[in-house]
């Protein structure tokens, strides 16, 4: 294996190729940070849909009933398991995963006695 060696001109100037490297390397630093800008500025948006959405799912997750919490739990849960035996990314498994806990829990939750009590008249009802 033979040693290159290069040599550079002493005058001590840069060469046009590497000014040019330069100039291209300010100009990406210059656009990632105006498009970095861009997002910051959209992110108060973004977090007040996603807390609208997360809230949304809770309310209807709270009013669904106690069958369709159970197939929505087994759904995904089957889901991410077969994402898992399937060779997914855990972090796809992961995100899979995030619905059937958020259901679970709320059976869960349903079932551990935090339910209000019928009153009387609703036991005489039913």
């Amino acid at each position: 294996m033979a040693n290159q060696t290069t040599t550079r001109a002493g005058s001590g100037s840069t060469a046009p190729a590497e000014r040019d490297l330069g100039a291209a390397t300010k100009d990406m630093a210059s656009d990632v940070a105006e498009r970095a800008g861009a997002v910051a500025s959209r992110l108060p948006e973004a977090a007040a849909s996603t807390r609208g959405a997360v809230e949304e799912a809770a309310r209807r997750m709270e009013a669904g009933s106690d069958e369709m919490l159970a197939v929505g739990t087994s759904l995904s849960l089957g889901l991410a398991i077969g994402m898992l035996i399937g060779g997914a990314p855990r972090i796809l498994v992961a995100i899979a995963l995030i619905p059937a806990t958020a259901m679970g829990f709320t059976l869960l939750d349903r079932y551990s006695g935090s339910r209000p009590a019928m009153s009387q008249a609703g036991r005489r009802s039913a």
